[in-house]
């Protein structure tokens, strides 16, 4: 049994992995913005789920995450859902900046955080849920294209610094392909669109795998080779 925190388990891909890792039987903080979903949770298992609102773009969510580590008794794995992303053709600015500083800064923030107390307890896991988006990028979505890359490359660099101090954090950057979320609701038919559920049972098998980055799933493997 594992201390896992997720951040932004209060919907879609998020939600649906803390389900899954419930049911196999670890403990679990859960935070999010949305508080009535993760109490939801904690109801099914309330000696192993702790629950917290957390806004990663406030500058308390670093707090806040050291609150409900301390909480759960401990830090093993963390995981990372929180994003948010919009079709904006019209690119408005709003839409755009509001985008980065969710995934962007708000990301920074909470991978930071839980990277420094790794180092400190002398080892873990840092799991992300990046997207293919950040491959090539989607026209539709500008911002959430960019952030990901930035995700991505984030990750990548924390790797390396990891491994020229010797420490022993492994990271797990998650890229799912196409899944039915808010982003897609366009009418619009798109190529091997996932549930949340399918793309769910993918990312718990990578991350309980300690793979270094996975592709969700192999079809989207095949079309960003």
């Amino acid at each position: 049994m594992k201390r896992i925190v997720i951040v932004g388990a209060t919907s879609g891909i998020g939600y649906e992995v803390a389900r899954l890792l419930l049911a196999k039987g670890h403990r679990l903080g859960l935070a999010g913005r949305r508080v009535e979903r993760l109490e939801a949770l904690r109801v099914e298992a309330e000696d192993r789920v702790v629950a917290r609102a957390m806004d990663v773009t406030r500058e308390d969510a670093a707090r806040e995450l050291a609150e409900l580590v301390e909480a759960l008794g401990g830090m093993d794995i963390l995981l990372l859902s929180a994003g948010i992303g919009s079709q904006n053709r019209a690119l408005d600015p709003a839409v755009e900046l509001a985008t980065l500083r969710t995934n962007g800064e708000g990301f920074m923030r909470v991978v930071l955080a839980a990277y420094h107390y790794m180092c400190a307890q002398g080892g873990g896991q840092i799991a992300v849920i990046s997207s293919i988006a950040g491959t090539k990028g989607l026209g539709v979505a500008p911002a959430y294209s960019a952030t990901k890359g930035f995700q991505n490359i984030y990750i990548d660099a924390l790797a390396q610094l990891s491994r020229m101090e010797r420490r022993p954090i492994i990271f797990t950057d998650l890229r799912p392909g196409f899944v039915r979320t808010d982003l897609l609701k366009d009418g619009r038919s798109y190529p091997g669109l996932m549930s949340a559920e399918y793309a769910a049972r993918r990312i718990v098998r990578a991350i309980e795998k300690g793979r270094r980055r996975a592709v969700i799933d192999w079809r989207y493997g095949v079309l960003t080779f």
